[in-house]
């Protein structure tokens, strides 16, 4: 293969990018697989001119949403099936979809992400890579049962279902919500290669015993997507929302800063090069390498002290948003997810927040 031939391979290949836009409607371009809002207002999934939209209400002021486009190099291709929508090149796929508020969650939740399984393996996208959850009340108690708790069993059952079928546990974060029901949205990928990471500081969270549920959650700590076979240091790393976890028990309750350090910390070691080569991953990284973070906290009240940590841990130029909303446990106060790329790859551009020497 020459030069030329070896580089329209690679770029069919390259992951998914993204790419934040803070002010007015994102620009239409090539490769358009998805925009999501993140603002005052929540809708249903939908397809506008061919091209997937989610509307996600987490926050009651227009001012502080953003909006992310996903980007494929690639023809898209676009449908909806059963009340979900959907775009993919040949080798990436992005699928949406959302369940009303319901006193059944748990088997709604079922229902839906078995439906939502079999639409990407009927498309054939069998690797799951990132699944991103928005729920309603996460925290309340409905039916005797947390909804939280709820939404894992259901989830849990999906993939009980397909296990069989290879679909593999994705990174994921689960994140309250201040519209209706619950929203969600997911990359898959066709042959790329997809390896799942654990975290050596933290239980697996589909091993968590049965104190925080009757079903643990599913998700990995992180997903490394290489998209091409011959180059092993190439591709990208995306991070699950993590907390101040340590082995399965949340620490420091009530201090945000504390939990913040903790959160970071775990992210440090998850990424890190001695914990991705136990992985057989060629790439390492370290918390000045991320790029695209979003960083999830409780109470607007500890929004300076988190900023505060995050520009001591992260690189000035590193692409971070703020989202203020409830977390998958009551006692924890901040979350935070992120993205990294070896040699190129995805990323989401936007203003940086703040900076600062890392410690």
């Amino acid at each position: 293969m020459d030069d030329t031939a070896r580089g329209a391979a690679t770029a069919l290949r390259s992951a998914p990018a993204c790419r934040l836009h803070r002010e007015g409607p994102p620009p239409a371009g090539p490769g358009l697989l998805a925009t999501v809002h993140h603002g005052d207002a929540a809708t249903p999934p939908e397809l506008v001119a061919g091209v997937p939209r989610v509307r996600l209400r987490v926050s009651a002021d227009a001012a502080a949403g953003f909006t992310e486009t996903w980007t494929a190099p690639g023809t898209v291709h676009s449908g909806r099936s059963g009340g979900m929508v959907f775009a993919h090149t040949d080798e990436h796929l992005f699928l949406a979809g959302h369940l009303p508020r319901g006193d059944r969650c748990a088997r709604a939740v079922a229902v839906a992400y078995s439906a939502a399984f079999e639409l990407v393996l009927s498309l054939g996208f069998p690797r799951l890579v990132r699944m991103w959850n928005l729920v309603r009340g996460i925290n309340d108690t409905r039916s005797g049962t947390e909804v939280y708790r709820a939404f894992c069993a259901g989830r849990a059952e999906a993939f009980d279902r397909h296990r069989a079928r290879g679909l593999g546990m994705p990174a994921a974060t689960a994140v309250g919500a201040l519209g209706g029901g619950i929203g969600f949205h997911l990359l898959a990928t066709r042959s790329a290669g997809v390896t799942h990471l654990e975290n050596p500081r933290q239980v697996a969270a589909y091993r968590y015993p049965r104190r925080y549920g009757p079903r643990p959650p599913s998700f990995s700590r992180a997903t490394w997507l290489q998209p091409d076979p011959v180059e092993p240091g190439r591709g990208v790393l995306y991070v699950s929302g993590t907390a101040g976890i340590l082995g399965h028990e949340s620490v420091h309750p009530g201090d945000a800063r504390r939990q913040c350090d903790v959160a970071l910390r775990n992210i440090a070691v998850l990424i890190g090069r001695a914990n991705t080569a136990r992985h057989g991953i060629a790439a390492g990284f370290t918390p000045t390498d991320l790029r695209s973070v979003r960083v999830y906290v409780r109470h607007a009240r500890d929004l300076d002290a988190v900023r505060a940590r995050c520009a001591l841990a992260l690189d000035p130029a590193a692409d971070v948003v703020f989202v203020v909303t409830d977390l998958c446990r009551r006692e924890l106060l901040v979350e935070i997810e992120a993205v990294a790329s070896a040699s190129g790859g995805a990323r989401c551009a936007s203003a940086p927040h703040g900076g600062g020497p890392a410690p």
